[in-house]
């Protein structure tokens, strides 16, 4: 039989694009290997995918993608991006379970690697006895999205509920190297976070980097914003440059805008800003990509030409 390993991201095009990213690192490993990635409907619009996959699958052929049905939650009135995610996440478990069992009449699946999202995975891979691995992209307990921070928000406790499952995982991958994080590595592999059980392996697999933006959809940046980009981050001095960029739900009013274009202003601060268009709907259900947003109409009069000596802003 074919050897496999199933990747299954959150709806998020961020989640996806990392974990494609993945996939070609395996496939660098072990180039036999077929990569299958599970695709979840999102309950809203945060970027738009096709063109991305249709990308992905026509130049790494090794890596094949299965769209799991789409589930609708009773209700998405003034639901949190976060909490409608994972719920629907939990009700599809019972396609991820048919998926892995068709894909097992012909592969042999080595593991299932899913990110924090989908840890309704987890039971299921233990259902079918197939090695089970989350994949986490490394960000800072202060920087997760406000909800999981919020002792009374339905997102504080899924995500408590997905930290408690970790350990069962039969492996931890981390979008880091050792020699960045070594102490925060040392102290999860040495099994300090979870002393009353057996901590899995630990596996730094990054840094993985987007090399170009092959995403498609409405990001288009050019080779030539790209050299400009570098050729800028190569003229200031060494780590003095603030790097402002919020993913693919990171998406402010045209008054946050302003403000932290205020902010950055009055720090005198080098800073580096990707800017996108405000939302032209709630945010709370619907993301929509745009295209290159007009900067001189979203932030202060002035600001581009006032910071241009010590910041660059992109759209």
């Amino acid at each position: 039989m074919e050897e496999t390993v199933v990747l299954y991201p959150s709806p998020h095009v961020g989640h996806l694009v990392s974990m494609v990213e993945l996939g070609k690192l395996l496939l660098t490993h072990r180039p036999a290997l077929s990569i299958h990635i599970f695709i979840a409907a999102a309950p809203y619009i945060a970027g738009r995918t096709d063109k991305y996959i249709s990308t992905v699958s026509a130049s790494v052929p090794s890596i094949k993608f299965r769209h799991l049905p789409i589930v609708t939650p009773a209700s998405t009135a003034a639901t949190p991006l976060e909490v409608l995610t994972l719920e629907i996440l939990h009700f599809i478990k019972p396609r991820v379970h048919e998926e892995l069992i068709n894909i097992s009449k012909t592969f042999k699946i080595h593991g299932l690697i899913m990110d924090f999202f989908c840890t309704s995975g987890l039971s299921v891979a233990d259902e079918i006895h197939i090695p089970s691995y989350f994949f986490i992209t490394s960000v800072l307990a202060t920087d997760m999205p406000k909800p999981f921070l919020e002792r009374d928000n339905k997102a504080y406790q899924y995500f408590l509920d997905f930290s408690t499952q970790v350990p069962q995982a039969a492996g931890i991958m981390i979008n880091t190297f050792e020699f960045l994080e070594s102490k925060v590595v040392r102290a999860i592999s040495d099994g300090l976070c979870v002393p009353d059980n057996p901590t899995p392996p630990i596996y730094c697999i990054g840094p993985l980097i987007l090399a170009d933006d092959k995403r498609g959809g409405s990001s288009k940046t050019s080779p030539e914003d790209a050299y400009k980009c570098i050729t800028w981050l190569d003229s200031q001095p060494n780590q003095s440059v603030v790097f402002l960029c919020f993913g693919s739900l990171g998406l402010f009013t045209k008054e946050q805008l302003r403000e932290i274009a205020t902010g950055l202003e009055k720090s005198g601060q080098r800073f580096l800003w990707v800017v996108r268009d405000p939302p032209s709907h709630n945010l709370s259900v619907a993301i929509k990509a745009n295209g290159y947003p007009d900067l001189d109409s979203l932030l202060p009069d002035g600001f581009l030409e006032r910071t241009k000596e010590r910041g660059l802003s992109k759209g």
